[in-house]
């Protein structure tokens, strides 16, 4: 669980001077439910760690928050109805980072979202973990890169679909690693599943909980994590940058935004109640049974995270030739 301190003693200033009358000319916010827009269908991983983030806030900010899913198209039409709302804090985006700094490449003419978003607040981070199927003599990563080195075009990598983040991922991988292997989308992450457990592809990028079942059952084997270091929520699973590819990493992140345009008073009302969460251990757990990392940042913090990761996965996408069809 990581927070910034020091952007957290000014929040809490900030929040102060949100006592005055002045500070907010329309009343103190908020005075009504507030919805979440999140660009995922019912019970995924987002949306689970989304309404747990809901319910935690919502006696700090002494309203309701309501999740509202917006699943498909990549994530544009969640992003859209935001971008469209009143810049009043009554409509906020719980976005994943792909959803960001990734898709907006992906489009016939490139979006910069900070053009159309007010960042708030980073609110969790997790990476992915690299799973190959257990009909595969490899159990270490060390191993499956000199499997793969050996049966160049042979390794198939899973994906739930053409320019989300595990197939990106798994381009940087073999870039890093020097392996030439073949990405396999699926419509969605269960066949993908089911056909790594059956041994029809060999290898997939994903998060470690939607991952578990078939991990216990020993369908599939799973030989690291693509963090930059070590997390509770990943113990004994081996860092993949130090386990054999020592210039690869990435982690999966989610954000609250809201419209372009949004107060100060309200983004700093927003953070503060993100940043007594730190103190809520018992939505830590919570979190870290998810296989996520409690790491809320200052919306200064989450604006310049979107614009620095964008020329990595730009290249990326460039690259590897990336479009959606």
């Amino acid at each position: 669980m990581r927070i910034s301190r020091p952007w957290l003693a000014a929040a809490l200033a900030a929040f102060t001077a949100l006592a005055t009358p002045l500070s907010w000319a329309q009343g103190a916010y908020p005075t009504k439910p507030i919805r979440v827009i999140v660009p995922f269908a019912a019970g995924g991983p987002a949306d689970v760690v989304a309404r747990e983030l809901a319910q935690s806030l919502a006696p700090a900010l002494g309203q309701p928050l309501v999740v509202e899913n917006q699943g498909g198209g990549a994530g544009v039409p969640a992003l859209g109805t935001v971008s469209r709302a009143p810049a009043d804090g009554y409509t906020l985006l719980f976005a994943a980072s792909g959803n960001v700094v990734i898709q907006p490449l992906l489009t016939k003419t490139r979006v910069d979202v900070l053009q159309q978003l007010s960042p708030v607040a980073m609110v969790t981070a997790s990476p992915h973990v690299l799973v190959v199927s257990s009909k595969l003599p490899v159990h270490t990563v060390k191993e499956f890169v000199a499997y793969a080195k050996a049966h160049p075009g042979e390794v198939n990598f899973a994906s739930a679909g053409v320019g989300g983040l595990a197939h990106l991922g798994t381009e940087l991988f073999q870039r890093a690693a020097g392996i030439d292997a073949r990405h396999v989308p699926y419509k969605g992450t269960s066949q993908a599943m089911s056909d790594l457990a059956g041994g029809q592809v060999q290898a997939m990028f994903s998060s470690l909980p939607s991952m578990k079942g078939l991990i216990d059952k020993g369908a599939i084997r799973v030989i690291g994590v693509t963090a930059p270091s070590a997390s509770p929520a990943y113990k004994g699973i081996p860092v993949i940058k130090d386990a054999g590819v020592p210039n690869f990493e990435y982690t999966t992140w989610y954000g609250l935004y809201g419209p372009a345009g949004l107060p100060a008073a309200v983004v700093d009302r927003l953070g503060v109640a993100l940043a007594g969460l730190a103190a809520d251990k018992a939505f830590d757990e919570r979190l870290l049974a998810q296989g996520v990392d409690l790491s809320i940042s200052s919306a200064k913090e989450l604006g310049e995270r979107t614009r620095r990761e964008t020329p990595t996965w730009d290249k990326v996408i460039r690259d590897a030739g990336i479009q959606l069809n």
